[in-house]
């Protein structure tokens, strides 16, 4: 097993400001890479901008800029939204670096060198939107009887010299992976939808254009640009130093999971394998595509005027409660519905009424009767250790639904750990038992316990909120040291000082929105 993990986002498109989609999928990366380190792990995770192609060219003309300046404005905007959402991400590639060039080019060099590379004219459908060539028996009638991309976006007949990659000489390499690896692609309807597409006429696959200049010129073809999902893709090799395999980087190829939306799962899925096997690289471990979000049950649309601004989203609530709404709302790799009522029902209900009212009650009774300091941990009754099990076992159950990205799971569980927390002090009533100075010596037991679980707890959800999670260890006296997976199996010190303690969750009153 390798000591360290790599997790990518898919680049962003810089022809429009980020929405609640973009900031989904960071969240769902972050949290895995932050799940990841605290195992012990080493791990890279890498977001970026993908600012070439024909859509991010009419895209600047449209707003009467050069794409350089246009494009500097709006991956401007993706940096600061990945700083905003708190992503721990090691590398922000831009495909419009240098580096990037050097590194596709490259890429495409070891194509060529393998023979997979021919000239043809292209004359066929392309989506300028999706950046996507269509077969005709893939388009749908639109609402005003025009034809349609799949997704809804206008195709247009393009006919251009073309540059194509022998993509159907990798149908049966392809296959025989995806029955190797079952895990591969997730959810298992994207593999279902995947192979299903492969095992059909796997047609080579046109991977440069001529007909406008924006993008990454092919090796000594200067007539010719990258199509855009070719040279796209390899900035997963870009974050790593391709070409120079020395790189002390590159020991985290191959990527631990490419995380996807379920738009571009056929990018991902189909042609950057086959791309990798021409070039002699090893494929990725997992991809995984998500679902998408509406707003109050409407597709989300520019035109609509119902995009959900993750910025704003972040100043009414709070960043943790909108990491943490976003992923339990809904199972992962299913859609999703937002509402400005649910984020406020979810964070009042679970945040507040739940682990923030359960830390008040025991912290402020520490700070009662034993000054502000843990209580030392008596006798421990059969129901003590009973919890203290409970929220121990809890790690390895968080383990297998956090792997497989199940978010919403891993949130559940501890949630229902944290529910047995409040039943147990219910019970227990230590405030009753301070009441009897004989009493004193079982109270503090029970609030030991109780600190000690809310410790395992926070330690947990560390990754899905690590601002107000790191507030709750500091309020416990927790050392930055031993918050980690590893800590879980210690104990927390009797007689460390609470540091100030106060409300992590307060109610929001917003339920008129």
């Amino acid at each position: 097993m390798r000591d360290c993990f790599y997790i990518t986002t898919p680049i962003y498109y810089v022809n429009d400001k980020p929405h609640i989609g973009h900031a989904y999928t960071s969240i769902a990366s972050d949290v895995l890479a932050r799940y990841q380190r605290l195992r012990g792990l080493s791990c890279y995770l890498l977001t970026g901008t993908d600012e070439h192609g024909q859509k991010v060219a009419k895209s600047a003309e449209k707003a009467g800029e050069t794409i350089t300046n246009f494009t500097d404005r709006f991956a401007g905007n993706f940096l600061s939204m990945a700083e905003r959402l708190n992503i721990s991400h090691n590398d922000f590639v831009r495909t419009s670096e240098e580096r990037h060039k050097i590194c596709a080019q490259a890429f495409w060099r070891k194509l060529e060198e393998r023979g997979d590379l021919y000239d043809k004219l292209y004359a066929g459908w392309y989506a300028v939107r999706d950046e996507s060539y269509y077969d005709v028996s893939e388009l749908v009638e639109g609402s005003d009887g025009t034809r349609r991309a799949p997704s809804g976006a206008e195709v247009e007949w393009v006919e251009e010299p073309s540059i194509f990659f022998r993509l159907s000489k990798y149908r049966d390499a392809l296959l025989s992976h995806y029955d190797a690896h079952p895990d591969f692609i997730l959810p298992r309807t994207r593999m279902n939808e995947v192979r299903a597409f492969v095992e059909g006429d796997l047609w080579d696959l046109c991977v440069s254009r001529t007909t406008f200049s924006w993008g990454v010129p092919v090796p000594n073809r200067s007539n010719h640009v990258m199509y855009v999902w070719v040279e796209a893709l390899t900035n997963y090799l870009t974050g790593l130093g391709f070409p120079d395999s020395s790189s002390s980087l590159f020991k985290y190829w191959p990527a631990d999971l490419h995380m996807v939306g379920k738009d571009i799962v056929r990018f991902h899925a189909v042609y950057w394998p086959a791309l990798l096997l021409s070039a002699g690289l090893d494929l990725p471990r997992r991809i995984f595509a998500h679902g998408w979000w509406t707003n109050d049950g409407e597709k989300i649309s520019k035109s609509l005027g119902n995009v959900i601004d993750p910025l704003e989203l972040i100043a009414s609530y709070g960043l943790d409660r909108v990491r943490y709404f976003l992923l339990r709302e809904v199972p992962f790799g299913e859609d999703g519905n937002f509402s400005h009522s649910a984020i406020v029902r979810r964070s009042n209900e679970d945040l507040a009424n739940g682990l923030g009212n359960l830390c008040m009650r025991v912290l402020s009774l520490v700070e009662r009767g034993w000054k502000g300091r843990i209580p030392p941990c008596g006798e421990l009754r059969d129901e003590d250790r009973a919890l203290l099990e409970t929220f121990r076992q809890a790690e390895s159950l968080l383990q297998k639904r956090i792997e497989v990205c199940s978010f919403h799971l891993a949130l559940d569980g501890i949630f229902g750990c944290l529910a047995e927390a409040d039943r147990y002090i219910t019970r227990e009533a230590p405030w009753a038992l301070l009441k009897n100075s004989s009493d004193k010596t079982r109270a503090g037991t029970v609030l030991y316990v109780l600190c000690d679980c809310l410790r395992m707890a926070a330690i947990d959800l560390q990754c899905f909120m690590p601002a107000s999670m790191s507030q709750l260890l500091t309020m416990l006296g927790v050392s930055e040291t031993a918050r980690d997976f590893s800590s879980r199996a210690t104990r927390l010190e009797e007689g460390g000082r609470l540091v100030d303690v106060q409300a992590i969750f307060p109610r929001l009153e917003r339920e008129d929105k």
